[in-house]
C-alpha cells in the first residue's frame, strides 16, 4: 500500500484523505508550516510540522499531495505545491473512477478530480488543478496549471483556460475560447468570447470587468481573501 503524506487540514485535506483511501494509499500524516499547527492529530492520523516531515519522512518511502482550496485566488496552492516539488516529493493526483473520462486524458501532478466527470477526447489538465464534481469538458480543451473547478461547470471544446483561474459553479464557456490567467469567472456566468488576463466575468449579460478595473479588484479580494 502506498504512503502518502497530506499537506493541509482543512476540510479539502479531509476530503483529500476519504477518497486517497477509496484509492489504497495510507495516509501517514497531515501536515502544514509549523506556524499553523493547532493540533496533534486529526482524525486520528498525526499532523507534523512540515519541517519535520523534510528532515524525518524519506522522499523514497512517501508520495504526497497539497490539499488546499482557492485561498488568494489558488496562489497559495500553487506556493505549497511548488515548495513540495522542491524537496523532491512525488506530487500524487487522484482521478474518480465513478466518471465517463477518456481513457488517454493527459493530466498533471497534484491533481484532485472528483466523481461525476464526462471529459472528452483529447483533453489536457496541467498540474495541481481541483475539479470539483460533476462537471462537463469537451474535447480539445486545455486546462492549464493551478486551475479550480467547482461543480456542473460546462466547458465546450478547444477551450483554453489560463493558470490559476477560478470557475464558480453553473458556469459555462462557449467553444474556441481562450481565457486568460488568473480570471475569475463567477457563478451562472457565460462567457463567449475571449477573456484577457486577471478579469472578472459575471453572470446576467456576463458583465466583463477587465484587470486594471476597480471593481474588478474588489470583487476579487471579497471572495478569495
Amino acid at each position: 500500500m502506498k504512503k502518502i503524506i497530506i499537506f493541509g487540514t482543512g476540510e479539502i485535506a479531509s476530503m483529500a484523505k476519504f477518497y486517497f483511501r477509496e484509492n489504497n494509499f495510507d495516509i501517514a500524516a497531515f501536515t502544514v508550516d509549523d506556524d499553523f499547527i493547532k493540533e496533534d492529530t486529526k482524525e486520528g492520523i498525526p499532523v507534523i510540522p512540515f519541517s519535520e516531515i523534510i528532515k524525518n519522512f524519506n522522499i523514497s518511502d512517501y508520495s504526497a499531495h497539497v490539499a488546499l482550496s482557492y485561498n488568494d485566488q489558488n496562489k497559495l496552492r500553487e506556493k505549497k505545491y511548488l515548495e513540495l516539488k522542491k524537496n523532491c516529493y512525488n506530487l500524487e493526483s487522484f482521478i474518480s473512477k465513478k466518471s465517463n473520462i477518456d481513457k488517454n486524458l493527459k493530466f498533471g501532478e497534484n491533481c484532485f478530480i472528483l466523481e461525476n466527470q464526462t471529459i472528452q477526447h483529447n483533453v489536457r489538465i496541467g498540474n495541481n488543478v481541483v475539479i470539483w464534481s460533476g462537471n462537463h469538458i469537451g474535447h480539445g480543451s486545455v486546462i492549464g496549471d493551478h486551475v479550480y473547478i467547482s461543480s456542473h461547470v460546462v466547458i465546450s471544446g478547444h477551450v483554453n483556460i489560463g493558470e490559476r483561474s477560478f470557475l464558480g459553479v453553473n458556469a459555462s464557456v462557449k467553444d474556441f475560447t481562450n481565457i486568460g490567467s488568473d480570471t475569475f469567472i463567477t457563478m451562472n456566468a457565460s462567457v463567449s468570447k475571449d477573456i484577457q488576463n486577471g478579469s472578472v466575468v459575471m453572470p446576467g449579460s456576463s458583465v466583463i470587468l477587465n484587470s486594471d478595473d476597480r471593481k474588478a479588484e474588489l470583487i476579487k479580494k471579497k471572495y478569495f481573501f
